[in-house]
């Protein structure tokens, strides 16, 4: 058991390595537009990667798929298509304001809003209850480490300008208000995509059933969700594909490095969430005190690590950089704190 647990927890950060990291990339992709690199970046992580794993890990699973409980499929559709708007925000707020600052405000915001909106929309009766209680808490907890985090920002942004320490990332800086806004609305989404991903169950169910293991038959969950979330940010990138006129930006020279760092960038998001897929059941009841936190706490820490080292707070003032990092410590106790109450 204890061998079974350990490797668990070390799946789950390297599932919070991998997630932390994948935006790092974006930084040597400003010969491109932000486009181009999401195109790719959701091509191979929300159709190419999911259709890969579901066909080798259980090839009977299209068959299985094609015999789940239809108003599962819709849930499953259309929070995965609601999420992905929000993964576009994000994207945008990574080019806005940076890796660092963009991955703790989104991070954050979507743990926060995860763990109110289900007990909010699926069980209210429950924020009276003792767990509802401590989960008002930690979310009172998330929100104040978002304020020092945005206070930080918006300190940095007052003394070194907007969009400063970008060096080559990817899209247009945007002041640190509309990042926030980005931010918020990435988070809601992503609670809207937890929630989608609670409701879809019974098509993990009929998985099951038909004699697929529990990763395989949660993967059909993220085939469909990250498939119906690939066409909101599809259809996004092709309006800015003919806004900007920047399709022709494929074939330019050195074409091969930029399509493997924009790969690259997918399989990190993607692999995240199926290591993270792997590491749940290892860790059994203790799957929400444990796994979830470590995972989120890892990501948040490597995001802020790599950001400081490329020098996005290189041209802020010494008190931007107190402020930021104790927002950072007050988030993690807030992830503790949730992930307790969760538990």
């Amino acid at each position: 058991m204890s061998s079974m647990l350990l490797a668990g927890a070390l799946l789950a950060i390297l599932s919070g390595l991998m997630n932390g990291s994948f935006t790092l990339p974006m930084r040597f992709l400003g010969r491109w537009e932000w486009e181009n690199v999401w195109s790719v970046f959701i091509v191979v992580a929300c159709l190419v990667m999911p259709a890969v794993i579901v066909t080798l890990m259980a090839p009977a699973s299209w068959g299985v798929l094609a015999a789940a409980p239809a108003h599962a499929l819709w849930i499953a559709i259309a929070t995965g298509f609601a999420w992905g708007f929000g993964a576009v925000l994000f994207g945008q707020s990574v080019s806005a304001i940076g890796i660092s600052l963009a991955n703790t405000l989104v991070l954050a915001i979507s743990s926060a809003l995860g763990s109110l909106l289900p007990i909010v929309l699926l069980s209210p009766e429950k924020l009276f209850e003792p767990s509802g209680k401590k989960i008002l808490v930690g979310v009172g907890v998330e929100l104040a480490g978002i304020a020092l985090c945005g206070w930080a920002g918006r300190m940095r942004e007052h003394s070194a300008g907007v969009g400063a320490e970008r060096g080559g990332m990817v899209g247009h800086a945007r002041p640190i208000g509309v990042a926030l806004l980005m931010a918020t609305g990435s988070g809601v989404l992503s609670a809207v995509f937890n929630i989608g991903f609670s409701l879809a169950q019974p098509i993990a169910e009929t998985g099951r059933a038909a004699g697929l293991s529990q990763f395989a038959s949660t993967n059909l969950i993220w085939l469909v969700m990250l498939g119906a979330g690939s066409v909101a940010n599809l259809g996004f990138c092709g309006f800015l594909f003919m806004r900007n006129g920047s399709v022709s930006k494929f074939a330019q020279p050195g074409k091969l490095r930029l399509y493997g760092l924009a790969s690259l960038m997918a399989l990190l998001w993607g692999g995240s969430i199926f290591v993270y897929g792997a590491a749940t059941p290892r860790l059994g009841a203790l799957g929400t005190a444990i796994g979830w936190p470590l995972s989120l706490a890892v990501g948040l820490l490597l995001a802020n690590v790599i950001g400081v080292g490329l020098g996005e707070w290189r041209g802020a003032p010494s008190r931007a950089r107190q402020w930021m990092y104790s927002g950072i410590a007050v988030l993690l106790v807030a992830v503790i704190l949730l992930s307790r109450a969760s538990y």
